[in-house]
């Protein structure tokens, strides 16, 4: 669906740039910027996906990865196309390597979305699949349904946003997960077409607004593996952010562009697991690795199991509220 896009300015002989990202797309009539899904139209910008979507489910919020963030629900999840980072190894690129003319898109009313996560007894919405920044002004506009009718709302991004329609939309949001793609400006450059900085000051942003955040950090052999990154990281976020930020270490698997190397293996995200802990992060997690002890929450102070996961699921084994059952220590956690 086409609307007036928020966010750009207009630079004579009607061309437009788009102030939504960092990338500050400078787009000719006719032309659509990095992301494939906003056009210059007669010198307006004007968004091509608004209500629609590739991608409508159900999930447990585990999935987002948010492990500390009403541990248990069910989230109603929801992707467009487009996407405006281009990484050699996304997992999503059938439908963030598209735009709108590609695939089938179910149109969607903002209204609609509320109503749907209702029915499926989800206590909120995450957007989620792609990036949600490129479908801002629908976003926005469902996620301020949603809050009106008592959903949280979640974005699972890369981080690549402005601050000002961060600003506007982190009003309407409860909790983001960040996927901090590396710890180096050159990996950034070469595997995603963006930039390390704006998705760390996205990071502080969210802190700032009073967001729930979580980080990301998918693990890929011999790009952003080594100790020295993991540690540099790692201490950024104890030192900019917080030693209470979980952080989740994933696994890579070969993907879309990036099929020549092997899956993570387990001992790499143990190193970074045992670097992290050594740089004072409390909360760490290992994802897209069997079953183990490296996705429960186990309170800092006294070692008691809060909460057991096992895949997608989880289940509340000795928290009081937000505090540990056993010793009281507060978990920075937001439970029902």
């Amino acid at each position: 669906m086409e609307k007036i896009a928020r966010f750009w300015e207009e630079k004579g002989d009607k061309k437009v740039k788009c102030t939504l990202c960092p990338h500050g797309c400078m787009i000719y009539e006719g032309k659509r910027g990095i992301c494939r899904v906003r056009e210059n139209r007669g010198g307006k910008l004007y968004t091509l996906i608004y209500g629609s979507a590739s991608s409508v489910a159900v999930d447990p919020i585990e999935k987002k990865p948010l492990y500390h963030f009403y541990p248990g629900s069910h989230v109603f999840s929801m992707g467009t196309v487009g996407c405006n980072l281009s990484c050699k190894h996304c997992q999503n690129y059938s439908i963030s390597a598209v735009g709108p003319e590609d695939i089938y898109l179910r149109e969607m009313e903002a209204e609609e979305v509320a109503d749907l996560a209702i029915r499926y007894g989800c206590k909120g919405i995450a957007w989620t699949y792609n990036e949600p920044t490129i479908w801002h002004e629908f976003a926005l506009d469902a996620s301020k349904i949603a809050k009106k009718k008592g959903l949280y709302a979640v974005y699972v991004s890369n981080g690549y946003i402005n601050e000002e329609p961060f600003r506007e939309i982190g009003s309407y949001l409860d909790a983001i997960n960040v996927d901090v793609k590396a710890f180096s400006d050159e990996f950034y450059r070469k595997i995603t077409g963006g930039r390390l900085e704006p998705v760390l000051n996205t990071c502080k942003l969210a802190k700032e607004i009073g967001l729930h955040l979580e980080i990301t950090y998918l693990v890929i052999p011999a790009l952003n593996d080594s100790d020295s990154e993991i540690r540099k990281f790692c201490r950024w976020v104890v030192g900019e952010i917080s030693a209470d930020t979980p952080v989740h270490f994933t696994r890579f698997f070969p993907h879309f562009k990036m099929t020549d190397r092997p899956p993570t293996s387990l001992d790499t995200l143990k190193k970074a697991f045992s670097i992290a802990k050594e740089e004072g992060l409390k909360y760490v997690y290992i994802g897209n690795v069997p079953h183990g002890d490296y996705e429960n929450t186990y309170c800092p102070r006294c070692g008691a199991l809060l909460i057991e996961r096992y895949g997608f699921s989880s289940s509340i084994i000795d928290l009081d509220g937000n505090r540990c059952g056993r010793c009281g220590e507060k978990i920075p956690i937001i439970v029902e």
